[in-house]
């Protein structure tokens, strides 16, 4: 059968359905159909099927050898799709749409499109600007965004300014959801290096980076019991960490209205002139930390903190009139104690080795190392670099040093070694030793946060921004972004090698002093890198590129006039089962 075109002299074309066949010897066509009255696209595609084109045939999907031109379809165009469709299925399901915006706007489509950026391809504005773009997209988030046009990065910092006017109000609906009176709230201070030196936030301050020559912001981080983040705040680069508390009450009583709390931080954060000054002032906020070394050494030559005190047990509760309306709660790690103990005699060889060498050059016959100054510079150095100077006697001349450890001062700091004392403020009778010793070492869950924030997925540093409110904007949205990505692991847990088998909020171990080990279930995934189903186990972000690769296509068609259509990869077994778990996520 055939498609033939009959013109006519005074009327338009003929377009018949025929077949040829053969009788008596002679070739005759017969006419099967009338075909006039179909449109263009029908009888191109009716002539399509009688060629006897097939899709799949041959090289790139060209029926046996076909030019490329008569290829039934083509993809034209394959978007990474299914780790765009976990993430905003799971932002849309913690209202975090409502969050931004009780109405929707192009701005918050675009703070939607950030936030989501940070979790799949963190980078520059510049650099999510362009993978919005139609021509340079890397994925579908334009799409599941609905950013109708391509935004340059100018609209992205409009929309980052948008933004921060509305983080108060955000904070405040956040800390609705997770915090409440007699909440315990865990808060801790980290920094990240700044590019540049125009930013009046960027100062130069101790760097939790390592990034010793570079200016750098500190943010402090509010979280729940849980650790899921509540509030951030952007300070100074060269801020002590304990400057900022008074800011964080305040936040809690004015801006969240808790008035019965219980704040969660660390030695340096929470010290002995901040429960003075900021907390003890005002009523209804607890406290718990730990002390300091010194504050220690104190308890030691009391007599009320020593080995013989932990023959029984690794921790116990004690009084000092230092501390009065405190519970002091004194522990001891044994494995910390024997790696301190460890550390300090590697460090102290290794200093004694650098003294050897400058007490030899000093002693050499030729080209010696002479001069009290030129000796003591090198001398410090080594002592410094080491933190071993409390440890070390030095004796330096014109043309002499000699050096010596203090064994007393080496014996002292050894009798502290896996000793820590946690103190607590306002917490009542209701909780035990071990659990305020469990709440203290909660702000393990603040750590985690920083960690993914700087360096596992989020990529916070190094910022590039130079005007402060713009800082604070971006820190704001990667805090939104660890918001959404915290509630995606604990709903991905059973296919992460994250461990299943957590406390629950208030809950303590049998010994919260020992080290912390695995669930026999994660340590079974990690083992076999297995789950429970036979699926191969994923960190968050190789199961995000896993996602990644059921795409979305558009397909053209081969016959001309036909309109393009886009069709989703199909799912494996193990992206279903993703979507299912992201799909019960809840606010916790």
């Amino acid at each position: 059968m055939f498609i033939e075109v009959v013109r006519n002299r005074n009327s338009p074309p003929c377009t018949l359905l025929r077949e040829t066949f053969r009788q008596d010897g002679k070739v005759k066509h017969r006419t099967l159909a009338n075909l006039s009255k179909w449109p263009k696209v029908s009888v191109e595609a009716l002539r399509a099927v009688l060629r006897g084109l097939r899709g799949g045939d041959g090289p790139g999907g060209v029926a046996g050898g076909a030019s490329e031109g008569d290829r039934p379809f083509k993809i034209v165009r394959s978007l990474p799709h299914g780790h765009v469709v976990a993430v905003m299925s799971a932002m849309r399901s913690l209202g975090l749409p409502k969050l931004l915006s009780s109405k929707p706007c192009a701005e918050a489509s675009l703070c939607m499109a950030m936030v989501a950026a940070r979790i799949l391809f963190p980078g520059s504005k510049l650099a999510v600007s362009r993978a919005l773009g139609k021509k340079t997209a890397v994925s579908t988030l334009a799409q599941e965004c609905c950013i109708p046009q391509d935004p340059d990065e100018n609209r992205l910092y409009a929309a980052m300014d948008w933004l921060l006017h509305r983080q108060a109000s955000i904070e405040k609906a956040l800390a609705a959801r997770h915090l409440g009176e007699g909440s315990l709230i865990l808060y801790d201070l980290s920094s990240s290096y700044m590019e540049g030196k125009t930013c009046p936030l960027a100062k130069r301050g101790h760097s939790r980076d390592g990034k010793t020559g570079k200016l750098q912001i500190e943010y402090g981080l509010l979280c729940s019991d849980r650790g899921i983040p509540v509030a951030v705040e952007v300070f100074e680069g060269n801020t002590a960490d304990s400057a900022t508390v008074g800011a964080q009450v305040e936040k809690l009583r004015d801006r969240f209205g808790l008035r019965q709390v219980v704040l969660v931080g660390d030695r340096g954060m929470i010290t002995q002139a901040r429960i003075s000054q900021d907390l003890l002032p005002v009523d209804g906020i607890g406290w718990i930390s730990a002390l300091r070394s010194c504050q220690i050494a104190g308890l030691v030559r009391e007599g009320l903190v020593g080995q013989s005190l932990f023959d029984e047990k690794n921790l116990a509760e004690i009084q000092s009139p230092d501390y009065p309306g405190e519970r002091l709660v004194a522990c001891r790690n044994p494995f910390l104690a024997e790696a301190r103990t460890k550390t300090r005699q590697e460090l102290l060889k290794a200093t004694e080795r650098e003294l050897e060498k400058i007490r030899l050059a000093v002693a050499r016959i030729k080209s010696p190392l002479r001069g009290k100054g030129r000796i003591g510079l090198r001398a410090g150095r080594v002592v410094n670099k080491f933190k071993m100077a409390k440890h070390f006697s030095l004796t330096i001349g014109e043309d002499a040093f000699a050096y010596a450890r203090r064994q007393e001062k080496i014996t002292a700091e050894a009798a502290l070694d896996g000793i820590y004392v946690v103190r607590a403020g306002r917490v009542g009778d209701g909780l035990s030793a071990a659990d305020l010793v469990e709440r203290y070492k909660s702000l393990r869950l603040v750590e985690a946060a920083f960690r993914s924030l700087k360096t596992v997925d989020l990529k916070v540093r190094h910022v590039h921004h130079r005007v402060a409110d713009r800082v604070r904007a971006h820190v704001f949205l990667c805090t939104l972004a660890y918001y959404v990505e915290w509630h995606m692991r604990q709903a991905l847990k059973p296919m992460l090698f994250d461990d299943e088998e957590q406390l629950e909020p208030g809950q303590s171990r049998p010994d919260p002093v020992a080290q912390k080990q695995p669930s026999a279930s994660a340590a079974k995934k990690a083992r076999t890198k297995l789950t429970a189903d036979g699926q191969p186990v994923h960190s968050f972000q190789t199961l995000l590129g896993d996602l990644a690769t059921l795409c979305r296509n558009t397909i053209e068609p081969g016959l001309p006039s036909n309109p393009s259509w886009t069709q989703d990869t199909e799912p494996t077994t193990l992206q279903q089962k993703a979507f299912a778990l992201l799909n019960k996520i809840t606010v916790m």
